[in-house]
């Protein structure tokens, strides 16, 4: 008997996504990156404003994650030209602006530059509306997901998320949820990336309907101004807060320690870990798991990348993965 690849999604997009999908790749070829379409900052929110297009920057990541193309394939998408009115500006985000004004078709963007970097598995926008993020806390309202990105929350602040106008679940992604073995929500900004995929209308049901096994893999550290002391807990409450439905059936945390250096690096910024208080996952209705899931290897920041700090503290993305095939 042949025995099938497991069947996985992954939903998120960004830093946390890119690290779990290029270690995913070496164990199935089976795997679905679904990317929050919200994001509006950086290179992304330049093209969007100029050229009305869909937000390419964490598609063009997850793209790049899955990537068997040849290396310089690969960096070329990545490359940011360095100065003038580009600067700042990656190869890939333009490639599938260019894309899409061509086709009038997003997807068809996504599938032509997939080809060109010979991706295993596929990568959906979790929609293909446009998605201005609305957020309220107390008596401020903020729109855009990079302005939230930047809002500074009173302590113990849940803020109110929602879309300026309705944005509906690409069929192709609730077909990929429907069908999945493992669906695994991808560390990420809490309320700037994960929260703007689950907020779209048919995702809450389709996580609720499918049956695979729905996993969280939990955020390292905390972001100053918007989860300063969160537990693990406290993410996941978050999550089930935006689907309105109790969806995970597992939670992996971290219980590995950063050096003392990258330690006293981010507490500059006011970033800390994120706390485990393991009487709270003990009694909670699903399993969480912990282990060494984070990265001890350096990351260097792209010299030409003028928009966006990249973080230092990642998951180890193999660790990861291999934590959760154990689920299946």
């Amino acid at each position: 008997m042949i025995k099938r690849e497991p069947n996985i999604v992954v939903i998120g997009g960004g830093t946390g996504s890119f690290a779990l999908l290029s270690a995913l790749k070496n164990h199935t070829s089976n795997i679905t990156a679904l990317v929050n379409m919200a994001d509006d900052g950086g290179s992304t929110g330049v093209l969007i404003d100029e050229l009305g297009v869909l937000p390419p920057g964490d598609i063009r990541q997850c793209l790049v994650a899955l990537s068997n193309a040849p290396e310089e394939v690969r960096e070329l998408f990545n490359f940011r030209f360095p100065r003038g009115t580009l600067r700042g500006h990656s190869f890939g985000n333009l490639f599938l602006s260019a894309v899409e004004k061509m086709s009038s078709d997003f997807n068809a963007a996504v599938r032509l530059a997939g080809d060109v970097l010979q991706i295993q598995g596929r990568v959906l926008p979790i929609t293909l509306d446009k998605c201005e993020l609305v957020c309220r806390y107390g008596k401020r309202k903020v729109k855009g997901q990079y302005k939230l990105s930047q809002a500074k929350f009173p302590a113990g602040t849940h803020p109110d998320l929602s879309f300026k106008k309705p944005a509906h679940i690409n069929p192709e992604a609730a077909a990929a949820i429907a069908e999945a073995d493992l669906v695994v929500i991808a560390p990420g900004f809490l309320y700037a990336s994960l929260a703007p995929a689950l907020l779209v209308d048919g995702v809450a049901k389709a996580l609720q309907n499918t049956r695979a096994k729905n996993v969280y893999v939990c955020n390292l550290v905390n972001k100053p101004n918007h989860t300063m002391g969160y537990a693990v807990h406290d993410y996941v409450s978050e999550i089930e807060r935006f689907t309105r439905k109790n969806i995970l059936d597992y939670v992996l945390y971290n219980v590995d320690t950063p050096s003392p250096q990258w330690l006293k690096r981010y507490a500059l910024d006011q970033e800390f870990p994120v706390e485990v208080d393991t009487s709270q996952l003990k009694k909670a209705r699903y399993k969480a798991i912990g282990g060494k899931f984070l990265s001890h290897e350096h990351h260097k920041r792209n010299p030409n990348d003028k928009f966006i700090k990249r973080s230092l503290i990642r998951h180890d993305g193999e660790a990861v993965a291999k934590a959760l095939l154990k689920l299946l």
